[in-house]
């Protein structure tokens, strides 16, 4: 009898041991499985508290370094109210308020094209890949069934692409447009304007020949040095050009080609327009999908495929372009361009610092 109960004893207190174990086991599969996911929040949350306070940033007019535009992932949508709340920084102060400010004029109301079925308001930057977007724009507004289905030639054709202007709208119509969605898309000032120039004036497409044969002897006649010169106009003349105080009176000449050098303030008026995203060109390869998501048509519309490399910051290239070009000539230009930096947390060109 005593060995039965003592078998039985030792039963129960396997049993127990065994019980105790797969408690334990259990419990280490759980934590096991679970710990990843609970890091990675954890992990996360700390990041982004790291990160200074979008809505703190006194006197600041450039993003931290790991917000600056660098073409890498950035943090979401952190990162665009930051944006947002540095350009109502830039909008506030009043040593800038002539290079931030601008009247909503006809001139404005013509870049902002509309998609009135999704409720969506683009602001027109060109140079920094608007062609894309009004592609986009194209196909939500119906004109055509997909992007690929598009002409090149009809993109701009605003009597045949199907994208209306704000100008065009009624002043009551207008007003009803504060709750649509608005963006627009910006890059480095300095490296906008490489871009204007070489595609008007050294590549100058055969369909926009004014460029060469009435811009361009308008700039060199009033802005080349050297009378002697008789080269084509040169980066050099341009910068002259957009960098003199008195610029106006030649732009009246040139009409609306002017949008392709012409600041950010003056093409968009983001002091005056509430916009919901302000996009950079560096960072296109995330604000794309962002805007798209944000506008509610990511189950619409795609962004286009992006080239590798195309959006990246070419700083060497900046430096060759203004190399030769005198300080007196680069810092006038910066003077004209600076609302356009600090609004949109671009630094000073390193060869103005020198």
């Amino acid at each position: 009898m005593f060995d039965n109960m003592h078998h039985q004893w030792l039963l129960l207190a396997a049993c127990f041991w065994v019980i105790l174990m797969f408690m334990v086991a259990s419990k280490f599969i759980t934590l096991t499985f679970k710990d990843p996911d609970a890091y990675s929040a954890k992990q996360e949350f700390l990041f982004l508290t790291a990160v200074p306070d979008a809505g703190r940033l006194p006197g600041e007019t450039h993003f931290p370094e790991e917000l600056k535009p660098t073409g890498k992932m950035l943090v979401e949508p952190l990162v665009y109210a930051q944006r947002l709340e540095l350009m109502r920084n830039v909008c506030r102060e009043d040593a800038l308020r002539n290079l931030s400010h601008t009247a909503v004029s006809k001139f404005v109301l013509d870049r902002i094209f509309v998609c009135d079925k999704h409720k969506i308001l683009f602001c027109q930057t060109p140079k920094v890949g608007n062609t894309q977007w009004k592609k986009v724009l194209i196909v939500l507004n119906g004109a055509f069934p997909s992007i690929e289905e598009i002409p090149e030639n009809v993109v701009h054709d605003h009597e045949k692409n199907g994208l209306p202007r704000t100008s065009s709208l009624s002043s009551i119509f207008f007003l009803s447009l504060k709750t649509y969605f608005k963006f627009f898309i910006v890059r480095d000032p300095f490296e906008r304007l490489i871009s204007a120039f070489k595609d008007k004036f050294v590549h100058n497409p055969r369909f926009e020949p004014w460029y060469r044969h009435e811009i361009a002897p308008g700039i060199i006649r009033k802005y080349r040095r050297n009378r002697t010169e008789t080269r084509g106009i040169q980066f050099e003349d341009f910068v002259r050009y957009l960098g003199d105080p008195n610029h106006r009176w030649l732009d009246l000449q040139f009409g609306d080609h002017i949008i392709h050098w012409v600041t950010y303030v003056e093409l968009c008026a983001p002091c005056e327009i509430t916009y919901s995203v302000v996009g950079h060109h560096e960072t296109l390869e995330d604000d794309a999908p962002y805007i798209l998501r944000e506008a509610g048509i990511d189950h619409l519309v795609a962004y286009p495929t992006i080239p590798l490399g195309i959006t990246a910051y070419n700083r060497t290239k900046v430096e060759q372009y203004f190399l030769g070009i005198s300080k007196r000539d680069i810092r006038r230009l910066y003077a004209r361009f600076e609302g356009d930096f600090k609004l949109f947390g671009y630094q000073k060109p390193e060869f103005l610092l020198n």
